[in-house]
C-alpha cells in the first residue's frame, strides 16, 4: 500500500481535469478584492497539492505560497510554467512554519476533511490564525454532509484517463463522521501496466464543529455559502465554502509555537532536497517581523536568527 498521493500525484491532474481551476482561482480573487486585500499581497494557499489554485492566483498577480505535504504532489506542481514565482514549502497542514505573516491564508477543495482529528484541526486553525495579517482572510471549504452521505457513501467508481485507469472505492461511517477512500491505479509505464494502491481518509466535519473550533482559533465568520458565488447552504449543499476574517486586534493564540528563522522554516525534508533548497524570498525582512510583533504583542518567544 502506498502512502496518500505518491504514485496519485503523476496522474492527480489527468484525474480531475473536469475541475476549473480557473474559474476557482477567479473566484477567490474576487473574495479577496472584496476584503480590500492589494493587489500582488502575499497569499498561502495551505494544501496546494500540484498547484491547481496556486498558479493562477499567481498569475493573477497574488504573491503566492504553496505549502503541502506530499513532495510527490509538490514536485508536479514545480514542473508547471509559473512555478518559479511561488514558494513551495514541503510541511503538514498542522505544523507548518513560514518566514512571516501573510495576508491571505486559502485551502480548497476539501483540504480541510483530511484533517480527521479534532485535535490537529485546531493546531491548523490557531497556525493559520497566528500567520494571518489582523484583518486578513481565511477562505476555506469542505465536503458538505451530503456530500458525504450520497456522493461517497459506501459508492464505487472508475475513473479513466490517458495513461491512467483508476478504482475508486468508498466506506462511509456516519457515526464516526469517516469516510475511506480505496484507490487503484494503474498507469502506464513504457508501454507497460504498473499497478498502485492508495489508502485516503475523510472526515465529515458539521458546520456546528467547525464554527465552534474557529471561534475558539479566533476568527469571525464572514459567510457561509456553498460555492465562491455567496450562494446560501441548503440540506442538498455537497459544499460548504467558509470566509472568516480575523480581527485588527487579535493576539497570538496561547500555546502555539511561532519561529522565524534567516534559514527558513523547518522542512519535512532534509536540506538536501531539491523541495528545500530555495532561497529566502525577499518578504522575510524585518519589516515584516516588526508588522508581526507589533499586531500581536509579542516579546517572546520569538527567535530571529
Amino acid at each position: 500500500m502506498n502512502p496518500p498521493y505518491t504514485a496519485l500525484a503523476e496522474a492527480y491532474d489527468s484525474l480531475n481535469a473536469s475541475v476549473d481551476y480557473r474559474a476557482w482561482a477567479a473566484g477567490i480573487a474576487e473574495r479577496l478584492k472584496a476584503s480590500g486585500l492589494p493587489d500582488g499581497a502575499l497569499v498561502l494557499d495551505l494544501a496546494c497539492g500540484t498547484g491547481g489554485i496556486t498558479l493562477p492566483l499567481a498569475a493573477l498577480g497574488y504573491d503566492m505560497i504553496g505549502v503541502d505535504v506530499s513532495p510527490d504532489m509538490l514536485s508536479v506542481a514545480r514542473r508547471k510554467p509559473g512555478a518559479e514565482k511561488v514558494l513551495w514549502l514541503c510541511q503538514d497542514m498542522r505544523s507548518f512554519e513560514l518566514y512571516g505573516t501573510v495576508g491571505a491564508v486559502v485551502s480548497c477543495l476539501d483540504s480541510v476533511n483530511y484533517l480527521t482529528g479534532r485535535a490537529g484541526l485546531s493546531k491548523c486553525f490557531s497556525l493559520v490564525h497566528n500567520y494571518l495579517d489582523p484583518g486578513g482572510l481565511f477562505l476555506f471549504d469542505v465536503n458538505a454532509p451530503r456530500a458525504f452521505r450520497d456522493r461517497y457513501g459506501d459508492n464505487q467508481y472508475v475513473l479513466e484517463a490517458p495513461h491512467v485507469f483508476c478504482g475508486w472505492k468508498n466506506h462511509f461511517d456516519p457515526k464516526s463522521g469517516l469516510c475511506d477512500f480505496e484507490l487503484t491505479l494503474f498507469c502506464e509505464q513504457n508501454g507497460a501496466w504498473r499497478r498502485y494502491d492508495e489508502h485516503q481518509r475523510e472526515r465529515c466535519w458539521s458546520p456546528k464543529t467547525l464554527d465552534s473550533l474557529l471561534s475558539e482559533a479566533g476568527f469571525e465568520r464572514l459567510s457561509l455559502s456553498e460555492d465562491l458565488n455567496g450562494t446560501p447552504p441548503t440540506e442538498a449543499s455537497q459544499r460548504a465554502v467558509f470566509c472568516l476574517s480575523l480581527p485588527s486586534s487579535a493576539p497570538l493564540k496561547p500555546n502555539s509555537t511561532f519561529c522565524v528563522s534567516r534559514q527558513g522554516p523547518k522542512r519535512s525534508k532534509e536540506p538536501s532536497d531539491p523541495l528545500c533548497r530555495q532561497e529566502i524570498p525577499a518578504f522575510f525582512d524585518k519589516s515584516r517581523i516588526r508588522i508581526l510583533l507589533s499586531h500581536r504583542g509579542i516579546v517572546k518567544p520569538i527567535k530571529i536568527g
